[in-house]
């Protein structure tokens, strides 16, 4: 098939994009596809409306790529591509809307206030807020951002103001929550809508003090073990809510939930990625790899079952 791939784009995230870009293009190339690769920017939207394609993988990241902007784009123009639509990619991207539906479905998460920035609600009276309601450590990161790019974890109250003008060079809005310590734990899930599967469970192991920029994309920044060294009680339930939590805000095709294991073994969701990584080396080939599942195949089994789901 002749098949467009979306690449780079303009978010924080664009390094990692433009990785994955590549990865993609030369699996489906390996494939045997005709493959265009787009470095997409919203400022040449011509090159997205005269596509002349059978599909098209998004391999972007972040703003304009994984928050249904660019979903929204295709869907007018008719062009089928690879994962969510736009309700499920904009849901997800907004952590705080999606930890809504999380607890709905009763899928624990950590507590958490969102704070807008505001002619009424200024820097000052945000910070006031965040010291009345959070007991340290804590976490203020941006709401819609990847990678955690403006994240902080607060040890020190001193540190509020200048973690809370991070996040705002994000996003306006702003999600403060619980810092939970325990195993970072990530689960990709695979699927046709309704027969969706997790796949093995990777506990990622950090560097760094916790799983930073660095650590998930430095060369040697983090440790992968697939599958996670936790009983199969707690492997079946995690892989349960991860599939839940997919299903819950409408995901497409593929994704990947994030949990951190409390030190009560309690799964806490953070988040579910609807563009994850896709370099060779990243989180969900890791562990696609553990069920003998390779990259080029992989790849080529999300092109597969979007044309069955379209």
């Amino acid at each position: 098939m002749r098949i467009a791939v979306l690449y780079g784009g303009i978010s924080g995230e664009r390094e990692v994009s433009l990785a994955s870009g590549n990865g993609i293009i030369n699996a489906l190339k390996q494939k045997g596809h005709d493959v265009v690769g787009i470095d997409f920017n919203p400022e040449k939207l011509d090159e997205i409306i005269h596509l002349q394609v059978d599909l098209v993988f998004i391999g972007l990241h972040g703003k304009y790529g994984e928050d249904g902007r660019i979903q929204g784009l295709l869907d007018m123009l008719n062009i089928p591509y690879v994962g969510s639509g736009v309700l499920a990619s904009a849901l997800a991207m907004d952590k705080a809307k999606a930890k809504k539906i999380f607890e709905m479905n009763h899928i624990p998460v950590a507590k958490s206030k969102v704070f807008r920035l505001t002619k009424k609600m200024d820097i000052t009276a945000i910070v006031q807020d965040i010291e009345k309601t959070f007991t340290l450590p804590f976490v203020i990161k941006p709401n819609r951002e990847g990678s955690t790019l403006g994240l902080s974890i607060i040890q020190d109250k001193n540190e509020i103001e200048k973690a809370v003008e991070n996040a705002l060079t994000s996003d306006d809005t702003i999600l403060v929550e619980d810092f939970i310590k325990g195993k970072e734990l990530t689960v990709p899930v695979l699927g046709e809508i309704g027969n969706e599967k997790a796949l093995p469970i990777i506990e990622i192991i950090p560097k760094n003090a916790f799983y930073d920029y660095e650590s998930k994309y430095a060369p040697g920044g983090s440790e992968h073990i697939v599958p996670a060294s936790i009983d199969e009680r707690l492997e079946k339930q995690i892989q349960e809510f991860a599939v839940l939590a997919h299903q819950s805000l409408g995901c497409e095709i593929y994704s990947r939930v994030d949990f951190i294991l409390s030190e009560n073994n309690t799964p806490i969701i953070l988040e579910v990625n609807t563009l994850p990584g896709m370099t060779p080396t990243s989180l969900f080939p890791d562990s696609a790899k553990a069920v003998d599942l390779s990259y080029e195949e992989m790849i080529d089994t999300f092109v597969t079952l979007s044309l069955k789901s379209r």
